[in-house]
C-alpha cells in the first residue's frame, strides 16, 4: 500500500552567508567550511570571510514523517 503522507514534517531553509568580495550567496550546507568557491576558481585567491543573509523569500520544504520522502516546497 502506498504511503498517504499524512504527517508532514516543516524542515526550516538552512541558512546563507555571501561573500563579501565577491557577493556569491550560497547556503551553510552548501558552502561547508571552505573558502568561496567562486574566489578560488576565477582569482586563485582563498576568501573565507562572509556575512549572514536573511532570505524572506525561501522556499519552506516538508517531508513525510512516515516514510521520509520529501515533499514539494512553497514559498513563503
Amino acid at each position: 500500500m502506498e504511503c498517504p503522507h499524512a504527517t508532514l514534517v516543516l524542515l526550516a531553509p538552512s541558512p546563507k552567508k555571501r561573500c563579501i568580495r565577491c557577493h556569491l550567496t550560497l547556503s551553510v550546507d552548501e558552502l561547508g567550511e571552505g573558502p568561496c568557491p567562486e574566489c578560488l576558481e576565477s582569482h586563485g585567491t582563498r576568501h573565507t570571510e562572509f556575512e549572514d543573509v536573511a532570505d524572506a523569500g525561501a522556499a519552506a520544504s516538508y517531508v513525510c514523517d512516515d516514510c521520509g520522502v520529501p515533499i514539494g516546497g512553497t514559498r513563503r
